[in-house]
């Protein structure tokens, strides 16, 4: 007796079907636990609310503060996301292109450290020493330690250029074009895509980072970003009481992150087919 097998288109698909619900299922409950009564979260019951409270988001902007702590949110992830993509695509540029002493030794220890991960370690010695220049009263403090070395960025950006011909830099500099302006008329077009990956990437870390933030707003809770606020919810006294607010508040920080990939997606799967054809 023959035994049949499964096509293999239909086990893709229900592969596929099974790594959608798996990952979609988690956030589908977050957003529609977020319009449900704390009494219903609690009791459980079905996934839809019996009645959709939209008041949840009304309560934590207003009761939670979660307006300010959005804000802050904001401002630290646009500013890391910035300072990456400038700090990474300048040093991916000089790797690429420009020749000078220790150039070996400044990429050995860009390669150490992506494997070598100090972690929390190194935090509360850079709280100190931010502390001492007074730094820790606003986000400037906690925007450059979010930025970091950039190590991982730099070497996908450097990879990426070392693609772009060289022809294209000479071509320039007979022109008359300074390093920084072929940089900026001839490199920064060509890598776009890879630079998508860097943003999204960098955004998605600084909007869903957790110990930075909330270490560095320990002398000044008016400083911690949504992350941190969320969370902190869960050790207030009145704990029991807020569950449909922390769902409602990690709703709201779901949505950046969906409205930057929508608006980068073709960019994104760009960089990365690029990178894994040419890197």
């Amino acid at each position: 007796m023959k035994i049949k097998r499964m096509p293999s288109g239909a086990v893709k698909w229900a592969f596929l079907l099974i790594m959608v619900t798996v990952t979609l299922y988690p956030v589908l409950y977050a957003l529609l636990g977020s319009f449900k009564t704390n009494q219903e979260l609690t009791l459980g019951g079905g996934i839809f609310p019996e009645q959709w409270r939209v008041v949840n988001y009304i309560d934590a902007f207003t009761h939670g503060d979660f307006g300010k702590y959005t804000l802050n949110s904001v401002i630290v992830a646009f500013s890391v996301t910035l300072l990456a993509l400038i700090t990474s695509s300048l040093a991916g540029y000089v790797f690429a292109r420009r020749e000078f002493p220790g150039k070996k030794f400044v990429m050995g220890m860009y390669l150490a450290f992506m494997f070598i991960s100090l972690g929390s370690v190194t935090l509360y010695p850079l709280y100190m020493l931010f502390n001492r220049f007074g730094w820790t009263q606003n986000l400037s403090a906690m925007i450059l330690v979010m930025t970091g070395g950039q190590a991982a960025n730099v070497f996908l950006v450097n990879g990426f250029i070392q693609s772009v011909p060289k022809e294209l830099d000479e071509a320039a500099f007979i022109d008359g074009c300074s390093p920084f302006q072929v940089y900026r008329v001839i490199i920064l077009p060509m890598i776009r895509p890879i630079l998508a990956v860097v943003m999204l990437f960098s955004f998605r870390t600084a909007w869903n980072e957790y110990i930075t933030p909330l270490i560095m707003s320990i002398g000044n809770s008016g400083l911690r970003t949504l992350t941190v606020a969320v969370v902190q919810l869960k050790y207030a006294s009145n704990a029991a009481a807020e569950w449909h607010i922390m769902l409602a508040g990690a709703s709201i920080a779901l949505l950046p992150v969906l409205i930057i990939y929508s608006f980068t997606h073709k960019q994104f799967i760009a960089g990365l087919t690029a990178g894994a054809v040419k890197g």
